[in-house]
């Protein structure tokens, strides 16, 4: 019986995540409480394998209908990939849990920026030069990809509020873009964990498949709605992962 609800709540993040990230905000709470039994790598191995189904069908979708800046992306995501693998070594070595009050301060941050500057994201105009692009994607590869290796919450929505602010982009266009780059940092957690084996593929494959129909019906909902609806679900979702943030921060 886990499995039908699992494999509901990953087809629920699979269409959040595909629209603004923050699926795992949906996922990975249902892992912990439908497998309390199962060791806590397990629980990300098998969610990453559900992620990156969904995720990677999006990006896809997603590059046959919206322009995407491949030059400047595929540094990034090659960057990230790298360091989110980096990130997720340096797990041991460091406690997580400090990051908590920073990260809660950024998302807040992002939210009423984002709630204040109405057109914020409303008109796709890169501001940036090719060369500057790439460089620049390349330091968001880094920093985001190591971020989501060690800690992860919340990448989705920094990658966008970043394609939107630093790129230029409007909400649609960084929403494809972000994917990219969250491609490359789920694959790199993925072959970590499957190299240790902590993924459970009975749970982990059938969630895949859920996930990917999320991905499918939600990418479908953001080009049909556009950049207006795709900020306004990006601004619950940052609401949501605050108060997910202030009760693990403060409990």
């Amino acid at each position: 019986m886990e499995i039908v609800f699992l494999c509901l709540f990953a087809f629920l993040a699979g269409l959040i995540d595909s629209v603004v990230g923050g699926g795992g905000l949906i996922q990975l709470p249902a892992l912990f409480v439908f497998l309390p039994q199962m060791p806590i790598p397990a629980i990300f191995g098998t969610g990453k394998l559900s992620s990156i189904a969904g995720t990677s069908v999006s990006m896809w979708r997603y590059a046959r209908n919206v322009e995407i800046n491949w030059r400047a992306l595929l540094p990034a995501a090659l960057a990230a990939f790298v360091f989110s693998f980096l990130g997720a070594r340096a797990v041991s070595h460091f406690n997580t849990e400090l990051l908590r009050p920073l990260i809660l301060v950024l998302l807040i941050a992002v939210a009423v920026y984002t709630f204040f500057r109405k057109d914020f994201g409303s008109i796709h105009a890169p501001r940036l030069a090719h060369t500057k692009e790439v460089w620049y994607g390349v330091a968001v590869g880094l920093v985001i990809g190591f971020y989501d290796g060690f800690f992860g919450p919340g990448t989705g929505s920094f990658l966008m509020f970043i394609f939107v602010g630093v790129f230029g982009f409007n909400f649609l266009t960084a929403s494809a873009s972000a994917k990219v780059v969250n491609v490359a940092t789920n694959l790199s957690a993925l072959l970590y964990f499957g190299y240790k084996g902590y993924i459970l593929y009975h749970i982990g494959i059938p969630m895949a498949i859920s996930s990917v129909l999320g991905s499918v019906v939600g990418t479908r909902i953001a080009l049909v709605k556009g950049s207006g609806f795709v900020r306004k679900l990006f601004l619950v979702v940052v609401t949501g992962i605050i108060l997910k943030f202030a009760y693990d921060t403060f409990r």
